[in-house]
């Protein structure tokens, strides 16, 4: 044991030295395994155990393994980047190009396809948008048409269910002349015949029905129609208001010219102006006038051209010509209670109403000294001077509200409900009142406005933000 290890020192100490040595395998004669070690010395050698070489052996081949490996991996690198370099230079013949780079330029030209069928697509829908624009303007158009001439031919076939011709404007004669009235029923175009057929189909047992009613006159009301609805307001600022057409219009109005006046709230300047009966029921005022001083309550009304309206938190009556848009004239009533002090029973301020009927403008009002009574007033239109002064019986916050016709004084029995009456009359010809009891509903239960207009023989009402009217009948004088 001794020696082996001295052995053992004596290699070392020859290596130290720099003395090299020599490893041999080989077989002995029985085929096993023989390992040499040799030792350049003539009197000391050493081998190695067969361990130690066995480890040293597998580990050259595993480096020589590794190594190999990364050689591979070299040349499959390199191979790539000669191909790139290839094709970046322009040398790939198009024979040779890569799947990816073909499936890639399918893809590309498939891109540039879908491309200009969305252009296409895109301008073809640019041109069917405005060809359908150009058809809903042409639509629009006809539907004012229609709903202008729907309007004059209502208008007319009450004309001839009350056995009235068409006035003289209307006829063939005027269009020579080239009247403004005569452009609006379009005579010079085939409208006009359209409507003249329309008119004579009405049935001559409908034209004669109601024949011995007397409506081109005055006379007493007898009845009054169910509600028909025109439109509703669009904001909380239309629950209470008032709309109205000029009995006796002025150029450049006409009959169809329709104002309505907003009145929730304590600074009431707007009115709205509404040149066709279409644009009123769709919502498309033509004009928006602001009033210089501000209205109160409901009471308003169109006659002649101007708007007489009362100013608020005072008992003064203001002229407002529509057309100059200024103020032409304004006057207190004398005594007339104002802002609360005698309002019709559903409030609202009423105190001071302003009526049109067929013999021209009134005041409808109360003062302390009546003590609360309805007072009528008939007005001159030009300096608002009172011609003439009737008081009656009727207390005025014990009704809802009154309108005027033929000079005698109707009122409504309830504001709220459905099936309210025309309940009192008050003819100022005889200076004596009388009850009545002529249904008037209240569709929507909250009437703020009640008023008559003389040339259309029709009450109108404002209803709880909806804006109503009604047919009516007078009796015979």
């Amino acid at each position: 044991m001794l020696g082996s290890q001295l052995l053992l020192l004596g290699c070392l100490a020859w290596g130290a030295l720099g003395r090299t040595a020599s490893l041999r395998r080989g077989n002995d004669r029985n085929g096993r395994c023989l390992y040499t070690f040799t030792v350049p010395s003539p009197s000391e050698s050493s081998c190695p155990g067969s361990d130690e070489v066995n480890s040293a052996i597998q580990e050259l081949q595993r480096d020589s393994n590794a190594q190999q490996s990364e050689l591979e991996a070299a040349k499959i690198r390199l191979s790539v980047l000669e191909t790139l370099v290839k094709q970046l230079g322009g040398e790939e013949t198009p024979g040779l190009t890569p799947p990816a780079v073909q499936e890639m330029e399918r893809e590309l030209d498939k891109l540039r396809r879908e491309k200009t069928n969305l252009e296409s697509d895109h301008n073809r829908f640019l041109q069917e948008k405005a060809t359908l624009e150009k058809e809903k303007m042409q639509l629009e158009n006809e539907n004012r048409n229609l709903a202008r001439r729907l309007a004059n031919s209502r208008r007319e076939m009450e004309m001839l269910r009350l056995g009235q011709c068409p006035q003289v404007k209307e006829t063939a004669a005027d269009i020579s002349q080239g009247s403004k009235e005569v452009s609006k029923w379009g005579v010079q175009n085939l409208d006009y015949q359209e409507l003249k057929s329309e008119l004579t189909e009405v049935p001559a047992s409908h034209i004669f029905k109601n024949s011995s009613t007397n409506h081109s006159g005055c006379g007493e009301l007898v009845w009054v129609s169910e509600p028909i609805t025109l439109r509703k307001a669009e904001t909380i600022a239309g629950k209470y208001g008032v709309w109205m057409r000029d009995p006796e219009p002025m150029y450049p109005y006409t009959r169809e010219t329709t104002w309505r006046v907003d009145t929730v709230g304590t600074d009431i300047r707007q009115v709205f102006q509404y040149d066709q009966i279409s644009q009123f029921t769709q919502g498309y005022p033509s004009k928006v006038h602001v009033l210089p001083i501000p209205m109160e309550s409901t009471g308003a009304v169109v006659y002649r051209g101007a708007l007489y309206y009362q100013k608020h938190t005072s008992r003064t009556v203001i002229k407002y010509d529509l057309k100059t848009e200024s103020v032409k004239t304004q006057k207190e009533i004398p005594n007339a209670g104002y802002h609360g002090q005698f309002p019709y029973s559903w409030g609202g301020y009423t105190d001071i109403d302003l009526a049109v009927d067929e013999t021209g403008l009134w005041v409808i009002y109360s003062t302390e000294e009546a003590k609360g009574a309805i007072i009528l007033s008939k007005m001159n239109p030009d300096t608002l001077e009172l011609k003439q002064t009737w008081e009656t019986n009727i207390r005025k916050q014990s009704v809802a509200n009154s309108f005027i016709i033929c000079g005698t004084l109707y009122t409504v029995s309830s504001y709220s409900a459905a099936d309210a009456t025309i309940n009192l009359a008050y003819d100022t010809r005889t200076r004596s009142s009388k009850a009545l009891t002529i249904p008037f509903k209240n569709r929507y239960k909250y009437s703020s406005m009640v008023d008559y207009n003389p040339a259309e023989k029709k009450i109108f009402a404002w209803d709880n933000f909806n804006m109503v009217e009604y047919d009516i009948r007078l009796s015979q004088m």
